[in-house]
């Protein structure tokens, strides 16, 4: 029965690691390269990661610097900045491509907080439908005469304390996300 609840509690986690990426794809009104994560770059006809074809530094608190190896890229590169849903438009000088973060409006701190909420019910949902697989799968092996009615019970309760727990974990994510984004 442990392992059966380990391994619904490492499927928890990732999701868990999943809603903390979206969380940090975020714009806060600080330069963070996590917001580039989710950006693909054209290479070659292959849609690439933004990180596998170039460094990106943050030279001070309010920008981030994109320095593609090849040069080629710099045009491709820009355009996926800008058809991304960052908000923040590049400046190409021909060598790097440059990303200035204004500081965050209340009106788009707002945007943003909804977002962040969005993204922790999405992960809550995807627990819960975990929960329910395992429990579906506890039901099955009760049928099947591997396990007791009892066995079953005692595995739903320990499940739906880890569900209750890594939900409990997500709202820690968004509640500090949030508190970072109305931060002024």
């Amino acid at each position: 029965m442990q392992e059966f609840n380990k391994e619904f509690d490492a499927k928890m986690q990732k999701t868990i690691e999943v809603v903390n990426s979206d969380f940090a794809s975020v714009r806060a009104g600080r330069a963070n390269a996590a917001v580039l994560d989710k950006i693909v770059v054209d290479y070659y006809g292959t849609p690439t990661p933004i990180q596998q074809v170039a460094s990106i530094s943050s030279p001070d608190p309010r920008s981030l610097m994109v320095s593609p190896w090849d040069s080629s890229l710099l045009k491709a590169i820009e355009k996926a900045i800008q058809t991304s849903e960052l908000g923040i438009n590049p400046q190409n000088d021909g060598k790097v491509i440059r990303l200035l973060f204004p500081q965050l409006t209340e009106e788009r701190r707002k945007e943003l907080t909804k977002q962040v909420r969005k993204y922790a019910e999405n992960g809550k949902v995807a627990i819960r439908n975990i929960r329910r697989d395992a429990m579906d799968r506890l039901k099955a092996a009760e049928k099947k005469g591997e396990m007791t009615e009892d066995d079953r019970k005692d595995c739903e309760k320990e499940l739906q304390d880890i569900t209750d727990k890594n939900c409990k974990k997500i709202d820690e994510l968004c509640e500090k996300k949030e508190k970072e984004l109305m931060a002024v």
